[in-house]
């Protein structure tokens, strides 16, 4: 039995429960930054932000492994750990531009991408074990997210000739 479970999987080289540790703190520090957007009832919310930093963990939890697993011991085979970090950024900014459209001279869904790209980072640093740096990131996302949103309103109201937007992803910038 033990020959077929070593033919269809490798042995990790994190003990299990570190992997499924940082991949529930991805999930849950994803959650929290996504409520927020959930909460405005904007198109990229819970689920979305979620799935972001939970794919952007287990990118690189599978990063961490490809390069500690043996059938990558060739030279040839094993590459710069920071392209998995390159390709992840890349991957989520791609997501998170189709987030934003321009209507009658107006931008929408910025804040929305740049949260879906700040998920992807609580991601990496979460399926790297950074989880300090990880939580520290939700806090300030949620800060600006959630406690800048009346401030921004009044700013915008006080500009000349602005009538102040629905919500921050509709100001033109």
């Amino acid at each position: 039995m033990q020959e077929i479970l070593d033919d269809i999987g490798h042995a990790t080289s994190l003990p299990f429960a570190v992997i499924a540790a940082r991949l529930a703190i991805a999930t849950v520090l994803g959650a929290i930054i996504g409520f927020e957007r959930e909460w405005r009832n904007h198109p990229a919310g819970l689920r979305t932000h979620i799935l972001v930093a939970l794919a952007a963990a287990s990118f690189t939890l599978i990063g961490i492994e490809i390069v500690h697993s043996p059938q990558f011991e060739d030279d040839g085979a094993r590459q710069d750990p920071l392209r998995l970090i390159e390709a992840v950024t890349a991957g989520v900014a791609f997501l998170a531009a189709g987030t934003i459209i321009v209507a009658r001279g107006q931008v929408k869904g910025l804040t929305t991408g740049a949260g879906l790209w700040l998920a992807g980072s609580v991601g990496l640093a979460a399926g790297l074990g950074f989880w300090q740096i990880a939580a520290l990131v939700t806090v300030l996302a949620v800060i600006v997210l959630g406690l800048l949103h009346p401030f921004e309103k009044v700013i915008v109201q006080k500009r000349p000739g602005r009538s102040p937007p629905e919500n921050s992803d509709e100001r033109a910038d």
